[in-house]
C-alpha cells in the first residue's frame, strides 16, 4: 500500500484546478466554529483554559460511524468497549447513530465523548463539534487506508468512468469522501462531471449504493472499498454479479476522536485503551480484515489530502453544510 505522503502528492496533482498556493499547508488555518480556539495551530479545538469547564463523566458514550445495521456493530465493538471500561475505569455506552450529521451534533452538544467519524465527515466533526482525531485502524506495519472504487453490474456496458455519462449513478451523501467529495474532485479528469454529465442520486450510505447496483437500481456507484469488502464477507451480495470500473489510491479511513473538553487524564486513559487493544481473536479483528491495531494520527497531517479534496469542492464547515448531508 503506498504511503500517504506519496498518495497526497499524486492526488494533489490530480485535483489542483487553481493556483497551488491555495492548497499550501503552511497557509492553512483552522476553520473552527466560533466557540473553539486553536492557539497551537494544530487545526483542532484547544482544551478549555478554565479547568472548571473540563469534563470527566462517570459514563463514556462511544459511537461508530453510521452503518446499515447498528445492532451488528454494537456486538462487534463489545470486546473493545469492555477493554475501554477496564482501562479508563468508566462505564461505556455504545450509541448507535443514524447519520453523520446526528453523530456530529451528538458530540457538539456534549452527549458523545468518543467517536469514530467517517473520512469525509471528520472535518465537520473537528470544526463544528470540537472532535480531536487521535487514532485510526491500521496494520502491524503502520499502514492504513481504503480506496474509492466504482462498481457496476458484471454485464454492464460501462467499461471506464467516462462511460457513466447519462447513466443512473448513486453517490452516498454530500459529506462522504469516497461516496461524493472525491468523485466530484477526481471524475472530471476521468471524463465525466457529476451533476453535469450524469444526475447524482444520493443513496444514503455505501451499503445502499452497493445493494442498488446489485439490484440494478443504479448503473454504477462510487463506494468505499472497506465497506464493500465487509459486505462481501457477510454474504450481502455475490461479487460475481459486479465488477470494478476504476479505483483510486488509498485514503485515510475512519478517524477515532474524543471531545476536546475532556480532562487531560481522561484523554490519556482513552488513548491508552485504544493503543493497547489487541484485535487478535476478537469480532472486531474479524470484521476489519487486515487490521491489527490502532495507530496514532493527527488531523493536521493525515487529513490534509481530504481537506484538499473538500476545498476543491467548495465545502464549508458550517451547520448548513452539515445539514445538507
Amino acid at each position: 500500500m503506498p504511503g500517504l505522503s506519496t498518495y497526497g502528492t499524486a492526488l494533489l496533482a490530480a485535483i489542483t484546478l487553481t493556483a497551488g498556493a491555495a492548497f499550501a499547508q503552511d497557509a492553512e488555518t483552522a476553520a473552527l466554529d466560533s466557540q473553539y480556539t486553536d492557539a497551537d495551530g494544530d487545526l483542532v479545538a484547544d482544551a478549555p483554559e478554565d479547568e472548571s469547564q473540563l469534563r470527566d463523566p462517570d459514563t463514556l458514550v462511544f459511537a461508530y460511524t453510521p452503518v446499515e445495521d447498528p445492532a451488528i456493530y454494537e456486538d462487534i465493538w463489545t470486546p473493545f468497549i469492555e477493554h475501554l471500561e477496564e482501562v479508563t475505569g468508566k462505564d461505556v455506552q455504545f450509541f448507535a447513530v443514524q447519520s453523520n450529521s446526528a453523530e456530529v451534533e451528538a458530540m457538539r452538544s456534549g452527549r458523545l465523548h468518543i467517536a469514530g467519524f467517517s473520512t469525509g465527515p471528520t472535518p465537520f466533526a473537528v470544526n463544528l463539534a470540537g472532535a480531536v482525531p487521535f487514532a485510526i485502524m491500521g496494520s502491524e506495519d503502520g499502514q492504513f487506508g481504503y480506496k474509492l472504487q466504482v462498481y457496476t453490474q458484471a454485464d454492464s456496458d460501462i467499461q471506464e468512468v467516462a462511460d457513466m455519462a447519462g447513466k443512473r449513478i448513486a453517490h452516498t451523501s454530500p459529506t462522504s469522501n469516497s461516496g461524493n467529495q472525491a468523485p466530484r474532485a477526481l471524475f472530471p479528469d476521468l471524463g465525466v462531471v457529476p451533476d453535469e454529465d450524469y444526475e447524482v442520486t444520493y443513496s444514503g450510505s455505501h451499503d445502499q449504493s452497493m445493494l442498488g447496483v446489485v439490484a440494478g437500481d443504479y448503473d454504477a456507484a462510487p463506494v468505499a472499498s472497506e465497506v464493500v469488502d465487509r459486505m462481501a464477507e457477510r454474504g450481502l451480495f455475490d461479487p460475481a454479479e459486479v465488477r470494478i470500473v476504476w479505483e483510486s489510491d488509498p485514503f485515510p479511513t475512519t478517524s477515532y476522536t474524543y471531545a476536546h473538553d475532556l480532562t487531560p487524564e481522561l484523554k490519556d486513559a482513552i488513548e491508552e485503551a485504544f493503543f493497547s487493544f489487541d484485535f487478535a481473536g476478537t469480532e472486531l479483528g474479524e470484521e476489519f480484515t487486515g487490521v491489527s491495531k490502532f495507530i496514532p494520527i493527527t488531523y493536521k497531517d493525515q487529513w490534509k489530502v481530504i481537506r484538499q479534496i473538500q476545498r476543491a469542492n467548495g465545502v464549508e464547515y458550517t451547520p448548513q453544510g452539515l445539514a445538507a448531508e
